[in-house]
């Protein structure tokens, strides 16, 4: 039987962590539904400002949130919580915020305002993450790393800057979708993969205290999650997985690509975000790679690597456009990230279902 899973003062009864996937893909729906069910819904903080047909984003240029203050709509945000919260009342709900993102510090005050319980933060170092919630001691904070050594210098910082440990940890390894902490080398090396990383992790973790170590990348069922809490991690994280459940926030097109999608389909790609990034091989990769994919404009300004659309030019995609493309079902220019095992996913069915054959096996 597993465990609850502790995560600072919130009691989660099934240790399972829905992954944030953003633009759009886990919004109120999924997130407030896989809390409901016992898990931890994640809402993904990313581009919200194209939630309910771009409702809340205040300036719009060719369908697209103008700037980052309107593609990280606060008003947004909020109805997405107001309305996840509709769903699952008052247990947990995290969310999910990138570092990488333009406008950080705001976005991870705004998700505290709008009333998240616990912040997931990864893609960079949330070095300053303390910092930014201490008017709000309620929310918990996990990073999310992908090495111990990564671990060791957030809590270096954390406590000596801020007093304090993270309330649980992440550890991501490279078999994840979307964007991966580890080099394209790295990604297919044996000493950097999800159960070669979990013990080191473990013991970097006894040097600052006692939190629980929550594994992701690859995760698919209950044996997957039975094998990860036998190497020592206290709960597990997946998000792939919960593509396939109607509840998932992304359009049908979503869905239907990763159902089609064959292992071979499933690659390591160059983002602009700076980072190697997994998803499905399609078409507009393919017009990507013979530097024929949509133009590139910038009008979102999404992230800080991206210098304003200046890697989005090198890599020959602007990121925001084309997740918010795959979030809105339109597939030959949508960008549709996957985890490694994306694949395996044949079949649409709800979160209830799904929580039951991850808590109690298929």
């Amino acid at each position: 039987m597993l465990k609850p899973l502790n995560i600072g003062k919130y009691k989660i009864k099934f240790p399972i962590v829905q992954g944030g996937m953003g633009i759009g893909v886990s919004w109120d729906r999924l997130a407030g539904t896989v809390s409901k069910e016992g898990g931890l819904g994640v809402i993904s903080a990313i581009g919200t400002g194209y939630y309910e047909n771009l409702k809340y984003a205040k300036r719009v240029i060719n369908s697209r949130p103008l700037d980052t203050e309107n593609l990280y709509s606060f008003d947004a945000l909020k109805t997405i919580v107001k309305n996840a919260r509709k769903i699952c009342g008052n247990k947990p709900l995290g969310a999910n915020i990138m570092c990488a993102i333009n406008d950080y510090s705001r976005v991870v005050v705004d998700t505290c305002k709008a009333g998240i319980d616990i912040i997931i933060s990864g893609a960079g170092l949330p070095t300053n993450l303390p910092e930014l919630t201490k008017n709000f001691p309620h929310v918990a904070l996990v990073p999310i790393v992908s090495s111990a050594k990564a671990l060791k210098i957030i809590c270096k910082r954390w406590t000596q800057r801020y007093g304090r440990v993270p309330d649980a940890v992440v550890l991501e390894g490279p078999l994840s979708g979307g964007h991966q902490g580890f080099t394209y080398e790295q990604c297919v090396m044996e000493d950097y993969q999800l159960e070669n990383l979990i013990e080191p992790l473990k013991n970097e973790i006894k040097e600052w205290g006692d939190f629980p170590l929550i594994a992701a990348g690859g995760i698919w069922d209950k044996n997957d999650i039975n094998n990860v809490m036998s190497l020592g991690a206290e709960g597990v994280q997946m998000a792939t997985r919960f593509i396939g459940t109607h509840e998932c926030d992304a359009d049908e097109v979503f869905k239907q690509v990763l159902i089609k999608a064959k292992k071979e389909d499933i690659h390591l790609l160059k983002s602009p975000v700076g980072y190697p990034a997994r998803g499905v091989h399609t078409n507009l990769i393919s017009l990507v790679d013979k530097r024929e994919g949509p133009s590139i404009k910038c009008i979102s300004n999404c992230v800080t690597p991206c210098q304003r659309g200046k890697e989005a030019k090198e890599v020959g995609y602007c990121i925001a456009d084309r997740l918010s493309d795959a979030y809105l079902g339109k597939e030959e220019s949508g960008l549709f990230f996957t985890g490694a095992n994306g694949y395996k996913l044949n079949e649409i069915i709800s979160v209830k279902e799904l929580m039951n054959k991850l808590v109690n096996g298929e």
